[in-house]
């Protein structure tokens, strides 16, 4: 079996797509289930943020598998296949753990180095856990990327400005209003992002904090946290008109704040600036709130070339360096660990041809001590030890190679192995040759192609 990844970010799709598919794709566990039931997908888990939505998988055939997430995809998010598969990208086995570690440390974010992606994975490897979809596999792979996640942010100085998508926006507003200091905000939602955006208004010292949200609970919680003001949406067209600062993240299906509540709002306000900030997808905002006068809009599409979104060079190169190595390393002890039956099947068989000299030696030469007979078995462990150092390394090496198939069948010819241990390496390469070629394809010819 082999790892795979099927995804599509704000790299190769415009706002509007993610758009489309953040307000169809209802159920993350539900698309997460529909995958799990193919019959050529062993395990899975599905990273789902407001820039990305990824289905990692340890496959049995790699054609079958991409066409079956690729669909599934496409009936979940709602867009039609073929302009889906325009802008989804495919990486296999080595280029899927690489892809998995530079999303885990933030590299392929929109405001590169921020780390709430770190949670959004680990989230995401814990539903999978939870549902029995994440086994050996796709468990090594999570905890690894969170690790090194964890280990680019306090190794390098990719993250020292603690730069968010939250920052960002707030950075590219203060353009527009000066300093936040003393000003009025309005958060509207009491999710993972509005937490964050109540707690960065906070820190920049705005004097009259607002939160609205659905649940009057979590809007209450979020305002206990923060030290906001708690409301319900059904006091929101006068929090609108009192502040400078709108920050909206609500993770609706339809759009929360339209062009006439923000018109009503800007009434008797003698042309001061708002700024209304719209950090959710599908959008909390009507496009048209940036027309309106005085009032300067921010969404998802302006943040990703922002000042704010850049990390310097060189704590990028310290970046890829660490995960060029961390890839290396888990390739190699995942071959280890996939030769691992193999191994010990081979030195099983060793055991019980040394055993039974063993016990021929006693039979014919009853006259000899146990000390005789406790030396000579020690010097045969040690000989047996010497010759199958050599195998068992190169047995490791060959576990990923793209001929381990002849060397398994080499192996069970050879020393007449358990099956099922040789079945274990062989199935290590089996979509090797299936995928040359298509281990690292978006956009061919103009879409992407099975």
């Amino acid at each position: 079996m082999s790892l795979l990844l099927v995804g599509v970010s704000h790299r190769t799709a415009p706002v509007a797509l993610l758009d489309q598919i953040a307000a169809h794709t209802e159920s993350v566990t539900s698309l997460r289930n529909d995958i799990a039931a193919s019959p050529f997908v062993a395990e899975v888990m599905v990273v789902s943020t407001c820039n990305r939505l990824e289905v990692t998988a340890e496959v049995v055939r790699f054609h079958g598998a991409v066409t079956d997430i690729s669909s599934r995809l496409a009936k979940h998010t709602g867009v039609h296949l073929d302009d889906l598969t325009t802008h989804l990208y495919v990486h296999f086995e080595e280029r899927a753990v690489h892809h998995m570690f530079t999303v885990a440390s933030g590299l392929d974010s929109m405001i590169v180095g921020e780390q709430q992606i770190l949670g959004q994975v680990r989230s995401s490897l814990r539903e999978a856990q939870e549902a029995g979809n994440a086994g050996r596999v796709l468990n090594d792979l999570g905890q690894t990327a969170l690790r090194i996640g964890k280990r680019v942010h306090s190794e390098t100085g990719i993250d020292r400005h603690g730069a968010s998508v939250v920052s960002v926006a707030l950075d590219l507003a203060q353009e527009v209003t000066g300093s936040l200091r003393d000003r009025n905000a309005l958060v509207v939602g009491a999710g993972a992002m509005s937490s964050l955006s109540l707690q960065t208004l906070a820190s920049r010292g705005v004097s009259d904090i607002t939160v609205a949200s659905r649940t009057s609970s979590s809007t209450k919680r979020a305002a206990d946290l923060s030290g906001a003001t708690p409301i319900g949406m059904d006091e929101l067209p006068g929090a609108l008109t009192k502040a400078d600062v709108i920050v909206s993240a609500t993770g609706a299906n339809g759009v929360v704040i339209t062009a006439a509540d923000i018109a009503t709002a800007m009434q008797g306000r003698q042309n001061r600036a708002l700024v209304v900030v719209d950090l959710a997808l599908p959008h909390d905002t009507e496009p048209e709130v940036g027309s309106l006068e005085s009032v300067t809009r921010i969404d998802l599409a302006a943040l990703a070339h922002a000042p704010g979104a850049a990390a310097s060079q060189s704590d990028l190169d310290v970046a890829r360096t660490l995960i060029d190595d961390e890839v290396r390393a888990f390739l190699a002890d995942q071959a280890a660990q996939r030769v691992e039956p193999i191994v010990v099947s081979l030195r099983a068989k060793a055991d019980l041809v040394l055993e039974a000299e063993l016990q021929r030696l006693r039979l014919k030469h009853p006259e000899l001590s146990e000390a005789a007979v406790a030396a000579v078995e020690q010097t045969m462990r040690r000989t047996v030890s010497t010759l199958l150092h050599t195998p068992t390394v190169r047995m490791k090496q060959f576990a990923a190679d793209p001929d381990g198939q002849r060397y398994a069948e080499a192996l069970h010819a050879l020393f007449d192995l358990d099956p099922e241990a040789v079945t274990s390496l062989s199935d290590t390469s089996v979509d090797a040759s299936e995928a040359s070629g298509f281990t690292d394809i978006t956009n061919l010819n103009g879409r992407w192609m099975p």
